[in-house]
């Protein structure tokens, strides 16, 4: 009986212990004292629901031999975060918007410039030895992310992610502004762009409450703000197509041009809208993907290649699952950087998805531990190669599909 006594009385001063440890922790991240979060300059920050299809429903297939490895890095640091990549009518390029704001062109010896956005461009536009460090001026800089030629008449599209959609001839220079709002409501994050045969824009905003250099947070959040927009080349209106959307991304059109299907990032998934025939001005699920992307785009044959930025992992789940755990997280003293190596699974690494125009999965390429292709934002086919661009990287890698 005595022993007994004695266990219980030291189990007390444990349990008052652990419990002014958990009393602590819940204080801090309540109040998150040194701002060491990743969420400590922003006040107002809310974390949502995110509805994940079921596991069941996630691509189990992969690309067992890691094939993405294979991939050629080029322009290495010539490039710094070389997010779309595009070639013109005539197949010259590629073309590439990088973290400076500008666009390049590359002429088969060297990286020339073509264009740019903004039309206050100086010295703190200047070159910088990391993509992060132009983060800071991107609204002053601009920051080109999808890119499109007209293939009638060689104007390049831009989907800058602060100054909105804008066109620039085939000879280069200051772009021009073609929408920057709609509904009254400004674009923050306008991300990327497909067009019709008629000159029609189809794009994404990506966010009405947060900017590009906190896309960040607009990943940890999920908040659903995004819209799927349409620019109309005759009116030169701007309609929104879909709103609400859990950040939005990468848009383009089918072959035959009936559609086209856009990214929803958080929720992994591609969503269809129909353009013509009896279901025209409605949505529908095009395809649920092995993790979160980023861009899509159409190759020849009309198949659509989607770059994904992560797999879905079990962590990301539930945060999806309980967006009171997700902000508990955000609130301890860990960066966003550290954030969001947990969220994309502890590592960054390519994958890379091919659909058929009816959407089935048709092909997976990927570099699992990130050895050679670390991040993917966009990926184009030309010529019987993979030209994969990434807002990360300071490189284009290049994948020979024969």
């Amino acid at each position: 009986m005595g022993r007994r006594s004695d266990n219980n009385a030291s189990a007390v001063p444990w349990g008052a212990l652990l419990a002014v440890i958990f009393l602590a922790l819940a204080f801090y991240c309540g109040t998150d004292p040194f701002k060491h979060s990743a969420i400590a300059e922003f006040p107002d920050f809310q974390t949502y629901y995110v509805e994940l299809p079921p596991w069941s429903q996630v691509p189990t297939e992969r690309d067992s031999e890691n094939l993405l490895q294979k991939s050629t890095i080029m322009f290495k640091d010539q490039v710094q975060g070389p997010e779309s990549v595009a070639f013109d009518p005539l197949g010259r390029g590629p073309y590439t918007g990088v973290a400076d704001g500008r666009i390049l062109f590359w002429n088969g010896d060297s990286w020339t410039d073509f264009a740019y956005t903004s039309s206050n461009r100086s010295e703190i536009c200047d070159p910088k030895p990391s993509i992060l460090s132009y983060m800071k001026n991107e609204h002053i800089c601009g920051r080109p992310l999808g890119l499109r030629f007209d293939k009638k008449t060689g104007d390049l599209y831009i989907a800058d992610a602060y100054f909105g959609l804008m066109k620039v001839g085939p000879e280069g220079g200051l772009a021009t502004s073609l929408s920057t709002e709609a509904e009254g409501v400004p674009f923050k994050f306008t991300n990327d762009l497909d067009l019709d045969d008629e000159g029609n824009v189809y794009f994404t905003d990506s966010s009405t409450m947060y900017h590009r250099r906190n896309f960040l947070q607009v990943v940890f959040s999920a908040e659903s703000t995004g819209r799927v927009l349409k620019y109309n080349a005759a009116t030169r209106e701007t309609t929104v197509l879909v709103r609400n959307v859990y950040f939005p991304n990468g848009v383009s059109l089918s072959k035959d041009g009936s559609f086209f299907v856009f990214c929803e990032g958080p929720k992994g998934r591609l969503r269809k809208y129909w353009l013509k025939g009896e279901k025209a001005g409605t949505t529908e699920l095009f395809a649920i993907l092995p993790g979160f992307p980023d861009n899509v785009r159409t190759n020849d044959k009309g198949e659509f290649w989607v770059a994904i930025h992560c797999r879905r992992s079990t962590l990301a789940s539930l945060q999806a699952r309980y967006p009171k755990l997700r902000k508990f997280m955000l609130k301890l003293p860990i960066s966003a950087k550290i954030q969001f190596l947990l969220h994309i699974g502890g590592w960054p690494h390519g994958v890379l998805v091919k659909y058929s125009p009816e959407g089935k999965l048709l092909q997976i390429l990927e570099d699992s531990q990130g050895k050679v292709v670390k991040a993917a934002s966009e990926v184009e086919e030309k010529d019987g190669k993979l030209w994969i661009g990434s807002v990360l990287m300071s490189f284009v890698a290049v994948y020979n599909l024969h």
